[in-house]
């Protein structure tokens, strides 16, 4: 049984798929084809930030924390004791040298000190007598009309009568400054803290265990911290250049005070293998605080004319410290470098790069020696050898680092 074929299919339609195989092939290998080579040169042009060595001045510098301390510190006791009568300041106030801070109740010492002038008068009026007892004697003996023992015990009364004088005016001396103690005076300028006696309070003289308040000296103020024993040679070397400390409080507070080194320890703690270090500061608007806690940067010396990059730029690896050098084809080298030290954001290369040179500062993880790479400016816009190695344009490897 014969079928007509054409019978079925309305005159041109009839299908023809042979034809239509190998150019839909054709088309889809070319595609994939395509899309391979986009991905090699999207790989092909890694994406990184560089930075360019520069020449500079390198402060060498040791950072460190502190804490703040008060160059004198008093903590006032009374010298006499007795019932505390008066308070003369608040608490808080800022005190200059022998301002009055408490009143003592002063009877007890007024009557003592009247009794003493008594006895002193009382001792005084015998003393005269006893001396002119004495040249009547003196007289008498040179007549042979007194035995000379009693001479000798009139002369003897005459220096003991003279004696107790002396030792009255002692007590009068005594009973006076025991008077004047009553009132208490600040030892030294500064601010002082809380009361830590109040009126009707007994006072002990002389009890350091019980003081009355205690002021710390505000200005000038120190500030101590520890370095490293390493640190030492380069202290001991520039300590005489009087050099500076700078102080910051940390936080939102990123105001730097100057002061200057002022101490350094004779002894290395061996427990924690650091020096003691003390800096003074004016602190004349009173930002620096007994007991704050700061950061200190000691300034020794600068060193001119040396090559800095990013510290981001340095890797530090088994085989020594290397950073990833950019050429003028944009492809990466691997160089070992020497670090000499750092500071702030920056290192100071001691060799193995030359100022001029660009240095990759992120983006390391994904390079290899060899590797083309274009870059993103200090804000993170693309440059534009970036933009045309991103389209996949031709030369954009010879063209993507920024001139």
């Amino acid at each position: 049984m014969m079928i007509d074929r054409a019978s079925k299919h309305p005159a041109g339609r009839v299908p023809s798929t042979r034809p239509l195989r190998p150019l839909f092939i054709m088309s889809l290998l070319a595609l994939v084809a395509g899309c391979g080579d986009e991905g090699k040169r999207h790989a092909a042009h890694l994406p990184v930030t560089v930075a360019v060595a520069e020449k500079r001045d390198a402060p060498y510098i040791i950072m460190a924390s502190g804490t703040v301390e008060a160059r004198h510190t008093a903590a006032i006791s009374g010298p006499v004791g007795g019932t505390l009568q008066k308070v003369l300041f608040r608490e808080g106030d800022d005190v200059t040298e022998g301002q009055p801070l408490f009143q003592i109740d002063p009877r007890p010492f007024q009557a003592a000190l009247d009794q003493a002038i008594a006895s002193q008068a009382r001792d005084q009026a015998q003393a005269v007598s006893a001396h002119s007892n004495a040249v009547r004697s003196e007289a008498l003996a040179e007549q042979s009309l007194i035995a000379k023992q009693d001479l000798d015990a009139s002369v003897a009364n005459d220096e003991a009568s003279q004696a107790a004088v002396r030792a009255d005016s002692a007590l009068v001396a005594t009973a006076r400054l025991n008077l004047e103690y009553c009132t208490v005076r600040a030892p030294i300028a500064g601010r002082t803290g809380k009361l830590l006696m109040h009126v009707g309070d007994l006072v002990k003289a002389n009890s350091p265990d019980l003081p009355m308040v205690i002021i710390n000296e505000m200005r000038p103020i120190l500030v101590r911290f520890a370095v490293p024993q390493s640190d030492l040679p380069a202290l001991m070397s520039h300590r005489e250049s009087n050099p500076s400390v700078f102080v910051n409080r940390g936080g939102s507070d990123s105001t730097w005070i100057e002061g200057h080194l002022t101490f350094i320890d004779n002894a290395v703690d061996q427990a924690t293998g650091t020096v003691l270090l003390k800096a003074e500061f004016e602190n004349r608007d009173g930002a620096l605080w007994p007991g704050a806690f700061v950061n200190a940067r000691l300034h020794l010396f600068t060193e001119h004319d040396m090559t800095l990059i990013p510290s981001p730029a340095v890797v530090n690896s088994q085989s020594g410290t290397f950073v990833y050098v950019v050429a003028p084809d944009s492809s990466v080298s691997m160089r070992l470098v020497h670090v000499d030290r750092a500071y702030d954001d920056w290192s100071v290369i001691r060799d193995g790069l030359e100022p001029g040179e660009r240095v990759v500062t992120d983006g390391q993880l994904r390079l290899i020696p060899g590797s083309t790479v274009y870059w993103k400016d200090a804000v993170g816009a693309p440059s534009s050898g970036a933009a045309a190695a991103a389209a996949g344009g031709a030369g954009a490897g010879a063209t993507g680092g920024r001139k």
